[in-house]
């Protein structure tokens, strides 16, 4: 039996004597904790090759361009302009994406054109759409 070092949360086992038969085994019982989890259900997304994908390239590009080429003097100048960018980034991303929820059904091939032909479908309700 492998044991966690030096863990009394992962080592609690139970050897039972009673439980014996005739065989020199003796069975042995394991707690295991479970630890709950948070699955998050939601994140924040891009729809590829959208035009909110589009423009959060574009302005993530003229962010780049924007940062001073000239010598950093100390490692405090660059933690801030480290951070300043940090900060664009994070910026730009919450301007151009979109919360999307994630459940079992969620599809990852769906589009902006699925969206519109099945907008389409529902309107006409005929087949070929």
């Amino acid at each position: 039996m492998f044991l966690h070092p030096n863990s009394t949360e992962y080592n609690n086992y139970h050897i039972h004597l009673e439980w014996r038969l005739i065989s020199d085994h003796t069975p042995i019982t394991i707690d295991i904790h479970i630890h709950k989890e948070q699955v998050q259900t939601r994140k924040q997304s891009l729809p590829k090759n959208s035009e909110e994908e589009a423009y959060f390239v574009k302005e993530l590009i003229y962010s780049i361009k924007r940062l001073s080429t000239d010598p950093i003097p100390s490692i405090n100048t660059l933690k801030t302009i480290v951070q300043t960018f940090t900060n664009n980034i994070n910026r730009i991303w919450h301007r151009h994406s979109k919360v999307v929820n994630i459940t079992r059904y969620s599809k990852v091939w769906w589009d902006n054109n699925c969206c519109r032909d099945l907008d389409i479908y529902r309107q006409s309700r005929q087949l070929e759409d």
